[in-house]
């Protein structure tokens, strides 16, 4: 009753103008009026039955969609892109994505999202959530390539005028990538209305491309115009496909303007790719920067401040990284949480580690640095056979969460990887967090105190064999802090702090003993060169220059440089 009464007042106005006819024309109005009504009463009627002819149109091509025909799966693609309904596009995206299942229990049509190892369902007709179910309790509906371009097409189609421009942005690409007449009709109408300035840029990228084609030299000449500021694969290979020649030697493009304003446009996107490729390099010597700065910070407390050679640092970073793998295989299907459990546990373990060394040997070996190497060596080669003894000499493989996996597309030519931008990011996380340690606790004003002198923070009642221990403590946990993070970049194995100690304590000697600063410097540094160095060296190589380069610089500056006041240099 309630859609008969809204649409009676919505015609309301309808009957107004009939009643100022009636006025002069007191018959007609008789039966205008009887039409009136009649209108009226079976207008909800038509709007019922249209609604209930869309509902069961969307309900057939969804049981189509269970057929194992391709030839029917195509048909019901094309039946639910003609339904008016926001579902079928959910529907749609969800087949492309290979998320649509049919529930083996009851026949349901089903989406699907991936939860660790199980599926979290919604009903494809209704939109109902389901729950969870096990994997083995569907069945994929598939298709094969053909009806996945057909369905980028129709997905595009449908939502290139969706209010989300990020949406409108991904249906555009998802139309260039199978460009047809009708596409490309849509496309230009709706560069008109566009008001995003990247869904115009995708948009203008394609018609370009299209344009190239033509058999008008004026509009080549005018797409190559466009194209030039458009650094794109797509567009790099149609350029070069201009200035090419054919096995006779002839230019693919018989037309030398044309060539010309290629050839012009090409120098231009280059020179683009040279910075994109200069960006890169950067990133991946900052990535790289950031592994030697959380292996060596910890070597920088232990070695730098308390002037102890410890050559089981790297075993320490292995039991973090280990740490990783045992919290991991307690919890598999919460990789994240895992991931952020690991990290002050595999602090606590190491630390401890850290602790128990301290107190056992190395106490006894102050001011002796060549027994404390060949001590801690020593317990390098017992941590790594306890460890073989535990997991086996076999590597470990330590899964990486999925919001650290892939990567970050910029554009066609410049991608980062997450897991090296989270390491990154992570390593000023803790390089920030121990320096506020060192200058903002008591713990931290000890440790300065004992590292400037020794003897005179002993006459002030400084505790100094607590210190040791603790500082000890501290550095070995921050080096089962760096575990975590490289069992996320490498497969975890006994060896795994070998491939670091040297690099640790290239890193401590070029920044400065026992300054963070300078190991932060000095990190960054010789990361960006290796990767500098690598395209023209070789990694082989790359890794000698820089050793030899460090070696002629401590020539020059013994103490690094960033210089410290410490223990070791009053030694």
């Amino acid at each position: 009753m309630l859609i008969y009464f809204v649409s009676f007042v919505d015609k309301l106005w309808f009957l107004g103008l009939f009643k100022v006819w009636s006025i002069m024309k007191p018959n007609s109005f008789r039966w205008c009026c009887r039409v009136m009504l009649g209108f009226i009463l079976m207008s909800p009627t038509l709007s019922i039955g249209q609604e209930n002819a869309a509902e069961d149109a969307f309900s057939a091509a969804l049981s189509n969609l269970k057929a194992g025909s391709m030839q029917e799966r195509g048909q019901a693609i094309e039946q639910l892109a003609a339904v008016e309904k926001p579902q079928a596009v959910a529907v749609l995206q969800a087949l492309l994505d290979g998320r649509l299942f049919n529930l083996k229990a009851d026949g349901k049509l089903v989406i699907g999202e991936e939860v660790e190892t199980d599926y979290k369902l919604t009903d494809a007709e209704s939109g109902e959530n389901l729950g969870m179910v096990e994997r083995s309790a569907t069945q994929k509906i598939t298709v094969n390539n053909s009806l996945r371009t057909s369905l980028r097409k129709i997905i595009g189609r449908l939502q290139l005028n969706d209010d989300n421009a990020a949406v409108r942005l991904a249906a555009v690409s998802a139309m260039g990538q199978s460009i047809d007449d009708q596409s490309l009709a849509l496309l230009r109408g709706q560069l008109i209305m566009e008001q995003d300035e990247r869904v115009q840029n995708a948009i203008k990228l394609i018609l370009g491309l299209e344009q190239l084609n033509s058999p008008d030299k004026r509009v080549r000449l005018a797409a190559i115009d466009l194209l030039k500021d458009q650094a794109g694969r797509n567009v790099v290979n149609r350029l070069n496909g201009l200035v090419e020649k054919d096995s006779d030697g002839h230019y693919l493009e018989a037309d030398s303007d044309v060539r010309n304003q290629a050839e012009a446009a090409l120098s231009k996107i280059n020179s683009q790719l040279q910075a994109y490729a200069a960006i890169e390099t950067l990133f991946f010597g900052l990535s790289l920067g950031a592994v030697l700065v959380l292996a060596a910070i910890g070597l920088a407390i232990t070695f730098g401040v308390m002037g102890v050679i410890n050559m089981a640092h790297g075993e320490l970073m292995m039991l973090g990284a280990y740490t990783t793998y045992v919290t991991q295989q307690l919890m598999p299907n919460h990789l994240g949480l895992s991931l952020a459990i690991a990290v002050p546990a595999a602090f606590i373990i190491s630390a401890l580690a850290g602790i128990i060394i301290e107190r056992g040997i190395i106490r006894f070996l102050y001011g002796r640095p060549l027994e404390t190497l060949l001590a801690t060596f020593g317990v390098s080669l017992v941590l790594q056979q306890a460890v073989r003894s535990i997991f086996s000499p076999l590597n470990r493989s330590v899964a990486t969460p999925e919001w650290m996996s892939g990567t970050l597309q910029i554009n066609d030519f410049l991608s980062l990887t997450w897991n090296r931008l989270y390491i990154l990011i992570f390593c000023l996380l803790v390089f920030v967090l121990l320096l506020q340690i060192l200058k903002r606790t008591r713990l931290g004003l000890e440790v300065r105190a004992v590292a400037q002198n020794r003897k005179m923070a002993l006459a002030m009642g400084i505790p100094t064999g607590r210190v040791d221990a603790l500082t000890f403590g501290l550095g070995s946990g921050i080096a089962g802090v760096a575990g975590v993070a490289l069992s996320q970049i490498t497969n975890v194995g006994p060896n795994l702090g070998q491939a670091y100690i040297v690099d640790s304590f290239m890193v401590v000697v070029f920044g400065g003993v026992g300054n963070l600063w300078g190991t932060l410097v000095a990190g960054f540094s010789l990361g960006i060169a290796n990767k500098l160095l690598e395209p023209y060296a070789g990694a082989v190589l790359a890794k000698i220059l820089v050793l030899v380069f460090i070696i002629l610089f401590i020539q020059k500056r013994p103490r690094g440089l960033f210089p410290q006041q410490g223990r070791a240099v009053e030694g």
